[in-house]
């Protein structure tokens, strides 16, 4: 999140991290008009003060890194809803964590008046709520205190100048005033050209057997599923959700490929390149021969001839609903009817979250198989890309995809708030899992998964070797002044020392470095490998129960190495923070590092760990 905000931001834009917090799922994420009964409020994420602080942690990056506005969510937490809730805003986020900028609601997420405007709440959207002439008379009649006021004032102004949005060359303010739509401005740049590399480098090859991948000049490809080619006429949906389809939000795009998700922060690109598209390009540029079915369930077996028989499916996801299941019967239908007569079947997934691959992942005729996410625009070029081995893949899965949905236990499904009797009115989620998310789950419950999280195949082989863990200190220092070096590795962070925006300053020194090289054993191709830090902290004083027990590893940082070429090697270098090995210390009310033996583990997944060593604090 940290990155995405220096990215925005350097543009003179102000980037709004969001949702703060706990808005972990779609169903009764807002006040419902059509719960049993009637009303009914929005789920309540009740969650322990330490896993709090771990869907807090991207937020402390993006704040780390400037920004300027946080949105809070329509859900409550812990009973109160979020744009009304001190404990979150005045406490967590703008004491806490030191914030500078405003907090702004979601669209029609504020619940009351003076509440929110004492619980933090800066800006209400899109229009004034429970504020406007109401505000000043909470002012006059002393509800809601003038400096609490000026201090929503200053924090949107602060937020305006810190973008230099000052400067007089930034467009009047609202959307198309007086109706009028702006001209259209060209800032694509060269912005095609990194779609295309990002989208090549966030595909994850997950299987590839026998040297299936890269093609090499194949002289006839076919094509089969939906999910290959752009609708032809999607543009008239005034919506445009999920990259133009003509869809409802939440179905799958069987009419067309997918390369965003859905919702209010999706968009329409100036155009799309299909898989169909890009791979027609290159097969006519080495003149070969192209046959397709983009419909059918069960395509005719005519094509036995054929090289290799590309199969592409997706998963859709968007905002407002949840995915009602982590697959679909005709995509997996569609895979398995193919690779029951092609010997060499291909399989690219686009999807918004995990995608479940079974049962069809192991039969011998599907011999590749590419997750390849939401690539934007360029997404046929990026793909081909890979296909053909102009890019080596070195993308990695961020989750875990398991062996069935039920792998995932109480994670899979959001919560309808009404277990054990619960009240609809009042719907909850009670977070018993604690910090014990995705493959901390699965590593926790010994439960052995499809694709790991961190996993991805190359064209290539990598090796580990030489680990190297040292104290982020200088001998000397250490050697002239042991207090200070104590001092760096004491069990809290300085009480003395002020607050600044992301948190104590204390908790972003870095303790440790850990450095491996890395060689390209391979004999072809160049590649990239992303490396992966994992961490154990100590885990005695921890008390009973999933909620309060530290994982068995947690990631702490990943590096790509390379490009290498063949038989060159290149080196690894992580830097563990006093924030990476902590513990939120729910008594202390604050980070602390424990004492005693901490293990890391580098290496190119979270279950294939090449490296470790170990250190004392």
């Amino acid at each position: 999140m940290g990155r995405i905000v220096e990215g925005v931001q350097g543009e003179g834009v102000i980037a709004t991290a969001k949702h703060f917090l706990l808005n972990e799922q779609e169903y009764r994420r807002r006040w419902a008009q059509d719960a049993p009964g009637g009303e009914g409020h929005a789920i309540s994420a009740n969650v322990g003060d330490r896993a709090l602080r771990e869907y807090v942690w991207p937020f402390m990056d993006a704040l780390k890194s400037g920004a300027a506005a946080v949105m809070c969510g329509y859900n409550r937490v812990n009973q109160s809803y979020a744009c009304q809730n001190s404990k979150l805003l005045n406490g967590v986020l703008k004491t806490e964590l030191g914030f500078e900028g405003f907090v702004v609601s979601d669209w029609d997420g504020q619940m009351s008046g003076v509440s929110s405007a004492n619980a933090g709440l800066d800006v209400v959207m899109p229009r004034d709520g429970f504020w406007g002439e109401k505000l000043i008379e909470a002012v006059k009649n002393g509800t809601v205190a003038e400096e609490r006021l000026n201090d929503m004032a200053t924090r949107v102004l602060a937020a305006w100048l810190y973008a230099g949005q000052d400067d007089g060359t930034y467009p009047p303010v609202g959307v198309a005033p007086g109706g009028q739509l702006p001209d259209p401005v060209d800032v694509q740049e060269d912005h095609a050209d990194l779609i295309r590399e990002i989208g090549a480098a966030g595909t994850v090859l997950v299987k590839n057997v026998n040297g299936t991948l890269p093609l090499i000049k194949p002289k006839f490809l076919t094509i089969y599923g939906y999910d290959a080619i752009v609708k032809s006429t999607p543009w008239e949906n005034p919506d445009r959700y999920g990259g133009g389809y003509d869809v409802s939000r939440g179905w799958t795009t069987f009419n067309g490929t997918l390369i965003t998700g859905g919702g209010s922060g999706s968009s329409t690109p100036p155009y799309v390149v299909s898989p169909f598209e890009a791979l027609s390009a290159r097969v006519r540029a080495d003149r070969g021969m192209l046959r397709w079915n983009f419909h059918s369930v069960n395509p005719s077996q005519q094509y036995l001839n054929a090289d290799a028989c590309l199969v592409f499916i997706n998963a859709y996801a968007s905002e407002m609903s949840d995915r009602s299941a982590l697959s679909d019967a005709f995509s997996d239908d569609l895979v398995e009817n193919i690779a029951s007569w092609c010997a060499r079947t291909i399989v690219v997934v686009h999807s918004a979250g995990i995608r479940l691959v079974d049962p069809w992942i192991s039969h011998p005729n599907v011999t590749a198989v590419l997750m390849a996410g939401l690539p934007g625009q360029e997404s046929g070029n990026s793909l081909v890309d890979i296909l053909y081995g102009d890019v080596t893949p070195s993308g990695r899965l961020p989750y875990t995809i398991a062996k069935k949905e039920s792998d995932y236990g109480h994670l899979l499904n959001p919560s309808t708030g009404q277990k054990d009797g619960g009240d609809p009115f009042f719907p909850e989620d009670n977070f018993v899992e604690g910090l014990h998310i995705d493959y901390r789950f699965f590593d926790r419950h010994e439960i052995e998964p499809r694709f790991e999280f961190g996993f991805g195949l190359s064209y290539t082989s990598f090796s580990y070797s030489d680990l190297e863990i040292h104290v982020s200190i200088a001998p000397w220092v250490e050697e002239i002044m042991p207090s200070f070096a104590a001092t760096r590795l004491a069990e809290f962070p300085d009480p003395d020392t002020p607050i600044v925006q992301g948190g104590h300053p204390d908790l972003w020194e870095t303790l440790f470095v850990v450095r491996c090289s890395i060689e390209n054993t391979g004999e072809k191709y160049e590649a990239s490998e992303v490396a992966q830090l994992y961490v154990s902290i100590p885990s005695e004083e921890d008390q009973e129960g999933e909620e309060n027990e530290t994982p068995v590893r947690q990631l702490r940082g990943f590096k790509r190495v390379g490009p290498l070429a063949p038989g060159e090697e290149g080196q690894a270098k992580f830097e563990l923070t006093r924030r990476d090995l902590s513990v939120w210390d729910v008594e202390a009310q604050q980070w602390r590092l424990r004492r005693g033996e901490y293990k890391v583990w580098v290496g190119a997944s979270s279950r294939d760990l090449r490296l470790n060593g170990t250190f004392e604090i």
